[in-house]
Formats: C-alpha cells, structure tokens, sequence
C-alpha cells in the first residue's frame, strides 16, 4: 500500500477490525455493480471512497434530467451520456486510484455469467425481476455474495445472499419467478434519500463480506419505512425446495 493511500483510508484503517490487513482486502477486490441508477450510484461511490480497487459498472441506459433527483454519480452536464461513463468520471474524480470497467449494456445470458465470474461479490441495483433473478443465478453458479437492495416510493429493502454458506437463503427464496411485480418509480415515485440510504447499506454490506468483519445480512432480510423511519427484520430461512438453490 502507497504512503497516499495509508493516508486516505487512514480512518478506516485506525478501526481495529479492519486495520491495514483489512484495507489491502479491499484494494485487492472486484466488485460488480449492476445498475448504475439510484441505488447504484451511492453505493458505487461508498466502495469507491473506501478503497475498493476494481469496481466493474453495468448499465444500458442515459442520464436523464429525472434521474438528477437521485442518482447522485450524475451530473446536469452528463445528461444524454451513458450512465456508466458519466459514473466512471464522477467515481474517478473521487478516487483516481480506482480500475473501473464500464459496460455500457444490459448484462444477461454469457455476458452476464462472465461479468459475475469476474467478480468477488456483486451488488445488485437494477429495477427490475428479470435481471434480479438472472443475477442471482449467476451468483450461484460461480459462489458469489449477492448484496441485494430495493426501493420504491418511500419503502426499501435490503438483503444478503451467499451461496457459499450452506445456509443461506437464495434471492429465489425470497421471491418466486412468476409472482413479481416490476413496480418502477416512473410510476410509482421515490423519494431522494431513501436510494441513498438503502445503496449505502448496501455498500456497507459488501465491505463487511469482503474484509470478514462484523456480522452479515444472511438470512435476514431489512425492510425499511422511510415515512416512520422505521426498520424491521425478517428471518429468511433457505427454502429446501427453491428452484435455484434447493438441493
């Protein structure tokens, strides 16, 4: 580790669980992020400040001026831009010493399978169940941490999967092909601060699987109201019988 970099991610360093072994973890680490939206975008930027080294970004879409109300990696000066390359400017400006890989598409199918293969943990910030379900097979075919987030209107959920761990519940569990229900906020609304909150949980999450410190989500599913500011967990036991996980 550089001088610099000691001296960026010195207050995360000075934390006892973490310490310099800690932070080499994280600089040595890739992290997939798909979806580059509201909850994408906080969520890269936290594991981009603290010191992830190699964060891949997937998104198909442009930067809208609707999305400014939110998706905080972007910028009025990006709108018409892909939102994966107006993410990699805002992320390096943060953090210049950060690879990133933008994909400037919808991942699915081999590209998909490859992107996660890549991975040591993939956080997942789409909109919408296909992807989700998509993702979370990939997740397993490769035993990799699934760090998952929701949110709409003023609710948000997060959740952690890890097909690595015997006990742990799949995103299949939770959610069963054919019983979802693409809500989207153009329809629906969302409030600016709940995308942040629940991405930077998610954020949270995934340093947590990436250096072995603290206690994480598995099993537990967080479900946050925003207009209380309210949380309740949920245990979420593995289903035996799930399609994409069930043995």
């Amino acid at each position: 580790m550089k001088d610099e970099q000691l001296l960026r991610y010195s207050r995360q360093i000075m934390l006892p669980q973490l310490d310099v072994a800690g932070q080499q973890k994280l600089i040595d680490a890739t992290v997939l992020i798909v979806g580059m939206g509201g909850l994408g975008c906080p969520a890269a930027m936290y594991l981009a400040a603290a010191g992830v080294g190699h964060l891949i970004i997937a998104d198909d879409d442009v930067v809208e001026l609707t999305n400014l109300q939110r998706q905080v990696a972007h910028s009025q000066s990006m709108i018409g831009e892909p939102k994966v390359i107006s993410a990699q400017q805002a992320l390096l400006g943060l953090n210049p010493d950060l690879k990133i890989t933008a994909l400037q598409k919808r991942l699915e199918g081999t590209e998909l399978s490859e992107a996660v293969g890549q991975a040591d943990l993939v956080v997942d910030a789409c909109d919408n169940f296909t992807t989700r379900f998509a993702i979370n097979c990939a997740c397993i075919e490769h035993g990799k941490a699934l760090v998952s987030g929701a949110a709409i209107r003023m609710e948000g959920q997060v959740a952690v999967f890890d097909s690595r761990n015997p006990a742990s519940p799949c995103y299949q569990c939770l959610y069963s092909q054919g019983d979802d229900d693409d809500a989207s906020c153009s329809e629906n609304g969302v409030m600016a601060p709940l995308v942040g909150i629940i991405g930077a949980v998610q954020a949270m999450e995934a340093i947590k699987l990436l250096t072995g410190i603290g206690e994480s989500l598995i099993g537990r599913l967080l479900l946050l109201d925003a207009s209380t500011l309210q949380w309740r967990e949920m245990r979420l036991p593995r289903d035996s019988d799930c399609a994409a996980c069930g043995v």
